[in-house]
């Protein structure tokens, strides 16, 4: 799964909305965007270099699940000795994992499905917040 497939997929879910900055796309429902659900990078900057993204071709997808998923994905992570620049391997977001975000560079065969469950569930936890934002 490549990096335009990645954010055709994304942006097909209901009530996307994405932005750029920093080398990085973000993706958010409704046009609140205070906190997006997905984001993509594709390049180093100075606030986030630990997975070489300037390498030809790497990306790094960015997904908030939630806690009881971030858990089963990750249980067996060792948080001592991580490699952010390996591809295709499930791991807790250098800076967001507090906030259940898991992250995967450049997602290949089996990973490619769980990535896209993974972004439909984020998705979902973004469209009942929003939702809860609108009825305040």
């Amino acid at each position: 799964m490549n990096q335009p497939e990645v954010e055709a997929f994304v942006t097909k879910l209901d009530n996307v909305q994405q932005e750029e900055t920093f080398g990085y796309t973000f993706f958010f429902v409704g046009d609140d965007h205070r906190l997006p659900f997905v984001t993509i990078g594709c390049s180093d900057n100075e606030f986030d270099d630990v997975s070489n993204l300037n390498r030809e071709g790497v990306f790094r997808i960015n997904i908030g699940v939630s806690k009881k998923t971030y858990e089963a994905l990750l249980a067996n992570s060792d948080s001592e000795a991580i490699d952010y620049a390996v591809l295709d391997v499930f791991l807790p977001h250098p800076h967001y994992s507090k906030q259940h975000f898991v992250c995967i560079l450049n997602p290949t065969q089996k990973n490619v499905d769980i990535t896209k469950h993974l972004i439909v569930e984020a998705h979902s936890i973004a469209e009942i917040r929003f939702q809860k934002r609108l009825k305040k």
